[in-house]
């Protein structure tokens, strides 16, 4: 068995695990567990190293196959030439061109930071349309492309790891990537709002006797304009740890990504809309349920919100703040007096890893981002397939050691574009007056 065929069997195997994985885990109809999504992320992690091992051993063999035969056909292969001795050239020594890609994503952080002028990093930049101030041709200065194959881990989150990006939908970055894109919704806002008009954008449907005269119907359109802008985060590594990029790898990653997905969901969830993505909670489409005591949640609260949920399919999940548990744990169906209700019917904490709590049949997913206790925003309702998403360029790494130059530390600053905003431009009226939405959050007490 040849070098690459032995490599190609073993990603294969190693793809396998992956399936197995999520096809044992669909099989009990549960998440992920902790365990499991470490190991998944380790196999993913392989497959991109022998993804590169296979693209090198191909190239070796092309040198070697070159390598019997004349001089031209040799220096055609590796992309070298012989100056003519009269020319006063000196000949390029014959031998393979650099490697085009990075072993790791530790080994590119190093190439930042202590090899800008590094080929590699400039072959990032080809396929890669970058505007306005960031630009690549500036280096260091403006910012490096993350390769390709530690961009697709780093953006292709799990559900694990990342609550809105996951469920929303996402629309690829395209080309150019940061250009805006306007697309058409339906306007809940027109018409009678005690009336049905609103639900289908201002359709009207009557009943007409045959051969009678048939009234004219028209429907309101509004546009959602997603312009992808600037996130940014910094990390501050030593210069020590930079230098040992195999062990830094992990780690680097690891904190980038993280920070990445903890500041897209804060801005899915409370962004303002102001040069940058609109939340949840600030959406016109999110229904506010006010609480009934202040700086609490109690049963009529949860019953009121689940009942303000737009029941059209999808997945709706809870998202809430770790402060809101004590009030669900003590939570209980207040019927008849004294209380009678059975808080298990309502809250069922879950003590299997992978496999969420319950609050009224819909799973909860803890979320950091959310506000704390009393504030509007600590517990949401919500279909998140309805809460649109597009991707820009990047993400970028840009480095500087003058920050932190005496304790021999370099800051590292990773920017992206992204923008975001519910499908939807109020809550729906049902035909009865009722007024629902994918969107339903707790307020503050009246």
């Amino acid at each position: 068995m040849s070098k690459i065929q032995e490599l190609r069997e073993k990603r294969a195997q190693t793809v396998t695990g992956m399936r197995a994985l999520l096809t044992l885990a669909e099989s009990e109809a549960r998440e992920l567990s902790a365990e499991e999504v470490t190991k998944y992320d380790g196999l993913e992690a392989e497959v991109v190293k022998l993804d590169a091992a296979i693209k090198r051993e191909l190239g070796l063999e092309q040198l070697e196959a070159a390598s019997a035969q004349p001089l031209p056909a040799v220096a055609a292969a590796i992309g070298t030439t012989r100056a003519p001795p009269d020319a006063g050239g000196i000949p390029h020594a014959p031998g393979a061109p650099a490697a085009r890609e990075f072993e790791s994503f530790g080994e590119f952080m190093h190439a930042v930071r202590f090899r800008p002028e590094d080929q590699r990093l400039a072959s990032q930049y080809q396929d890669f349309d970058v505007r306005g101030e960031q630009s690549m041709g500036t280096g260091s200065q403006g910012g490096f492309a993350v390769p390709q194959q530690f961009r697709a881990q780093m953006l292709e989150v799990s559900p694990q790891e990342s609550i809105i990006r996951p469920r929303a939908t996402v629309i690829p970055a395209g080309t150019p990537p940061d250009a805006a894109i306007t697309m058409p919704a339906l306007d809940q806002t027109t018409g009678d709002n005690s009336a049905p008009d609103n639900v289908y954008g201002g359709i009207k449907v009557f009943k007409t006797a045959e051969g009678g005269e048939k009234q004219e119907t028209d429907f309101d359109l509004r546009e959602i304009t997603l312009e992808p802008q600037e996130l940014a985060g910094l990390l501050t590594a030593s210069d020590k740890l930079l230098r040992n990029w195999p062990a830094a790898s992990t780690i680097i990653e690891r904190l980038f990504r993280n920070a990445m997905l903890a500041k897209e969901d804060h801005e899915f969830l409370q962004g303002n809309g102001i040069g940058g993505p609109l939340g949840i909670l600030n959406a016109g489409a999110t229904r506010v349920v006010t609480r009934d005591t202040a700086n609490t949640i109690e049963y009529e609260d949860i019953v009121e919100m689940v009942s303000r949920l737009l029941r059209r399919g999808g997945s709706p999940i809870w998202m809430a703040s770790q402060s809101v548990m004590p009030k669900l744990l003590t939570m209980k169906n207040r019927s008849g007096s004294p209380f009678t209700g059975d808080g298990a019917l309502i809250f069922q904490q879950s003590a299997q890893p992978g496999v969420p709590d319950m609050l009224m049949g819909y799973p909860i997913m803890w979320h950091e981002r959310s506000p704390a206790l009393g504030t509007k925003g600590d517990l949401t309702l919500a279909d998140l397939s309805n809460y649109l998403i597009k991707d820009g360029s990047g993400p970028f790494v840009a480095s500087s050691e003058h920050v932190k130059f005496t304790t021999n530390k370099t800051v590292f600053k990773i920017f992206w574009n992204v923008d975001g905003q519910p499908w939807l431009t109020a809550p729906f009226t049902q035909e009865g007056g009722f007024v629902v939405s994918p969107f339903v959050t707790l307020g503050t007490a009246g």
